[in-house]
């Protein structure tokens, strides 16, 4: 995707476009619905964000507390219990 934006920067400065002209190109403001375009972006970050967020925890999360050791008990040792 980087290879992508500067080959668009490339082709931007040899039509004679300045940065801010390019820029405003690639974040949507020669569109007709800019506002919404930018809008829908930040919530698409937020909610990738928020996702990201979410299963980090979840996969951080332990079946046993911090500092204990993993219990050895089996069930083989039930069953010999007279």
């Amino acid at each position: 995707m980087m290879k992508d934006l500067i080959q668009l920067f490339k082709i931007g400065k040899e039509l004679g476009l300045s940065k801010n002209e390019i820029n405003k190109a690639l974040i949507f403001n020669n569109s007709k619905h800019a506002l919404l375009y930018k809008s829908l972006l930040i919530i698409s970050f937020i909610f990738f964000g928020v996702l990201v967020i979410i299963l980090g925890i979840e996969a951080s999360r332990n079946t046993y507390a911090a500092g204990t050791f993993y219990s050895t008990v089996k069930i083989k040792d039930y069953k010999t219990k007279k």
